[in-house]
């Protein structure tokens, strides 16, 4: 049976599904012929499970029976490396956990079961998600669907590659500072970060554990939702995530629409810029009030950023010695194993980044780096809180740039950290952010409109994408 995927929504395949116009079994395997096919060229997935095709019958099975099934009964999903399912290899893309299998699921992967979901694999990722192209995996580099000689974006760069190659249906992806709304781009997919403490993050390998959020990927808005709801909500295992009622809900619809023009001023691509401005065009002919705001510290972010997430990171990944799990190197002594085990188990990004951590929390130096850029993230954050009083929704490009060339960057730190400059902000004020499709530069390069909305706001920016995308 041919299915055309690169067509098909969850909200299209859910009903085609409970209307017998084709099984999950055959979905799946429409995925899973074209994953054999085209998985090679792209490098998008790390591992394909060996029993997708039975949880699809299963699925199946019990529709046949009448039994209620999930709000992703039967739907084909990809799962970043750095998420844990019980059983399965967990690798964060990082040669130092060889041989790591998952004890548990993480508690998006049990909602993911619980709804019906078939899991087809995971995907490939920045080592730890530390990088912005997925040129930092272990495992070699992913390739971007709509042009193979440039990246997919990253960290979250072979989930999103999935979903824009038509690899699977829709996808799980983790935002630190980016790494999900910044390859959607890039890919030309819908990308969401949720507010910090909406979805758990038991199970997710942590990175930076203040910023760390995981969020899906989808081809439109309205499937970006469906999955959003299925992951999110309150978990005792993570004690960050929100009770339902200390959510507030707005009925309001979000009309008023906020650019911070001076943050846009200098480093973003023309086309680009013309290709935001044309979203906005759209957003004022559908009623919307779009005026310029200020954001003075906003600015300010990246470098906020690149002190606080290098200091989570530098904590989080000690725990990787050799000893408990993974990769282990003999050395002289246990001193010598730590050395020789860290030295061959993590890449050259990963390593640049404990670096720095250790140093901005070391002794003479904690007050006048870490501290410093704590005090600066309150502010942004006191800054939005303000400009949400006069605004719904906060607009900006998701990156100054479009896909670029694979290796163009890999040499040059800084200017692969300013490809964050954008995405940084909401993860340093906890705010919820969307990545939409916005048309495509003139080579044929996919370009991102962001929104960013209030604490919670989840429900603006799925209004306003939705508006965007024509769902």
């Amino acid at each position: 049976m041919t299915i055309a995927l690169e067509t098909l929504t969850i909200t299209d395949a859910s009903r085609k599904l409970s209307h017998g116009e084709f099984s999950a079994r055959e979905l799946t395997e429409s995925y899973l012929s074209r994953i054999e096919r085209e998985n090679a060229g792209l490098n998008a997935y790390l591992e394909v499970f060996d029993d997708c095709a039975e949880q699809a019958s299963r699925i199946d099975e019990r529709r046949a029976k009448g039994e209620a099934l999930g709000s992703l009964a039967g739907i084909p999903l990809a799962v970043k490396d750095n998420i844990l399912i019980e059983g399965r290899r967990a690798s964060s893309a990082s040669k130092i956990l060889e041989g790591y299998r998952a004890p548990y699921d993480a508690t998006v992967i049990r909602k993911l079961k619980e709804a019906g979901a078939v899991l087809l694999g995971r995907t490939n990722m920045d080592e730890f998600a530390m990088g912005g192209s997925t040129e930092n995996s272990a495992f070699g580099p992913t390739k971007n669907p709509h042009d193979t000689s440039r990246v997919p974006g990253g960290s979250s760069g072979g989930s999103a590659a999935a979903v824009a190659g038509n690899l699977a249906l829709a996808a799980l992806g983790s935002d630190t500072g980016g790494s999900i709304r910044q390859p959607a781009a890039f890919c030309g997919v819908v990308g969401l970060k949720p507010s910090y403490g909406r979805v758990s993050r038991s199970g997710l390998m942590a990175m930076a554990s203040s910023l760390d959020q995981i969020g899906p990927f989808a081809k439109t808005v309205a499937d970006a939702e469906l999955l959003f709801e299925a992951i999110a909500g309150r978990d005792p295992m993570d004690s960050t995530t929100l009770d339902p009622a200390q959510i507030q809900k707005k009925n309001k619809r979000a009309k008023r629409i906020g650019v911070p023009r001076r943050f846009l001023e200098k480093g973003v691509n023309a086309k680009i810029l013309a290709r935001f401005e044309e979203t906005l065009t759209t957003l004022r002919g559908k009623g919307y009030k779009v005026c310029d705001i200020e954001l003075p510290t906003i600015t300010h972010s990246l470098a906020v950023y690149y002190i606080i997430m290098p200091a989570e990171v530098s904590t989080n990944l000690a725990r990787f010695d050799g000893v408990r799990y993974g990769l282990h190197v003999d050395g002289d002594d246990l001193y010598g194993d730590y050395i020789k085990t860290r030295g061959a188990g993590f890449g050259r990004e990963a390593k640049r980044r404990i670096i720095l951590g250790t140093y901005v929390l070391s002794a003479g130096y904690y007050d006048a780096y870490y501290a410093q850029a704590c005090k600066v993230r309150a502010v942004i954050r006191r800054e939005f809180e303000e400009s949400f009083r006069a605004v719904d929704a906060i607009a900006i490009p998701t990156t100054p740039s479009p896909a670029f060339a694979i290796g163009e960057k890999a040499d040059d730190p800084l200017k692969m950290y300013l490809e964050d400059i954008f995405t940084v902000p909401a993860n340093i004020a906890e705010l919820p952010a969307i990545s939409i499709p916005a048309g495509k530069t003139m080579p044929g390069l996919p370009v991102g409109f962001q929104l960013i909305a209030p604490y919670c706001g989840e429900s603006a920016l799925f209004s306003i994408g939705k508006d965007i995308d024509g769902d």
